[in-house]
C-alpha cells in the first residue's frame, strides 16, 4: 500500500472518530441536543447513586428539563451521571472554546457563566468539578448541593474561590445523610447562601417512584423527591441564569 493510500485511510478514520464523538458523549449524558456555540449560560446537574442521567423520575432530571424549556435559546442545560464528572468537565471546556482553537483564552474564561447542582454523590461531584474549573481559572456563578454525600476518597465541604455563591440543603437522619455544613475557601470571593436543614421524620414526603434501595434509606430518598426543596433549587438556578436588577438570591425556607 502506498504512503498516500495509508494517509487517506488515516484521515478517514479520524473523520469517523470526530463524527462519532457526540454520540459517545451522549451515552454518558454529555450531549442530548445540539450544543449552542458560545452559550450564554451553562447549567450542569449530577444525579446521585447509580441513577441514569435521563431517568425522568429523578428531580435533578426534571429540574433540568423545566429550565431547558424556558431559558434563553443560547443556554446549555444537561444532567450527567456523577461518575462522568470528567466528561462534564470536557464538555464545559468545549462549550467555552468559542473559536474552536483548542485553547481557552482569558476572555473566553471570563465570559463563562456556569451553574452546577446535584444530589447525593452528584452533589459531591459538583464541588469536585468546581475545583477542577478553579484550577483552570474558570469562574462558577453558583453551586447547589442537595444531601451531599462524598465518596470515601472525596471531600465536599470546602467551596473553592472561583465560585461566587453556594448553597447546601441537607437532612440529618438515616445511615446515609447529607453534609450539614459547607464553608468557603475564601469568604471574600464566595458567598455561602446557607446550610438548610430538612427533617423528614417530622415532615415526611411521599416518593411515588422509590426503588428498593430507597426504602433502605428513606430520609435520603425523600431529599431527592421533595418538591418543596427542588422548587427552591430551581428558583436559585433561574435567578442566576436571568438575573433581575435589584434582586438577590431567594432565601430557602425549610
Amino acid at each position: 500500500m502506498s504512503r498516500l493510500a495509508r494517509f487517506r485511510i488515516l484521515i478517514a478514520a479520524l473523520v469517523s472518530v470526530a463524527a462519532a464523538a457526540p454520540l459517545l458523549l451522549a451515552a454518558e449524558g454529555a450531549v442530548v441536543n445540539r450544543s449552542p456555540v458560545d452559550p450564554s449560560c451553562i447549567v450542569v446537574g449530577f444525579v446521585g447513586g447509580f441513577v441514569r442521567h435521563d431517568n425522568p423520575h429523578q428531580k435533578p432530571v426534571q429540574l433540568a428539563r423545566n429550565v431547558q424549556r424556558s431559558v434563553p435559546k443560547g443556554a446549555y442545560v444537561q444532567v450527567f451521571e456523577n461518575r462522568h464528572r470528567k466528561t462534564a468537565y470536557a464538555t464545559i471546556l468545549r462549550l467555552l472554546d468559542g473559536n474552536r482553537d483548542g485553547v481557552l483564552s482569558d476572555e473566553e474564561k471570563t465570559r463563562a457563566r456556569i451553574i452546577l447542582f446535584g444530589h447525593s454523590w452528584g452533589a459531591s461531584a459538583v464541588v469536585l468539578l468546581a475545583r477542577e474549573l478553579d484550577r483552570a481559572g474558570i469562574p462558577v456563578l453558583l453551586t447547589v448541593q442537595v444531601d451531599s454525600v462524598a465518596k470515601f476518597w472525596q471531600s465536599d465541604r470546602v467551596i473553592p474561590g472561583n465560585v461566587a455563591a453556594a448553597v447546601n440543603f441537607y437532612q440529618p437522619n438515616g445511615w446515609i445523610h447529607g453534609r450539614s455544613q459547607i464553608t468557603a475557601a475564601d469568604t471574600s470571593k464566595t458567598q455561602i447562601l446557607g446550610n438548610y436543614r430538612f427533617d423528614y421524620r417530622k415532615t415526611p414526603v411521599k416518593c411515588e417512584t422509590a426503588s428498593w434501595f430507597d426504602h433502605l434509606t428513606p430520609n435520603h430518598a425523600q431529599s431527592e423527591c421533595d418538591p418543596r426543596l427542588w422548587a427552591q433549587v430551581e428558583d436559585l438556578v433561574r435567578q442566576r441564569i436571568e438575573p433581575q436588577p435589584g434582586t438577590i438570591a431567594a432565601i430557602p425556607q425549610p
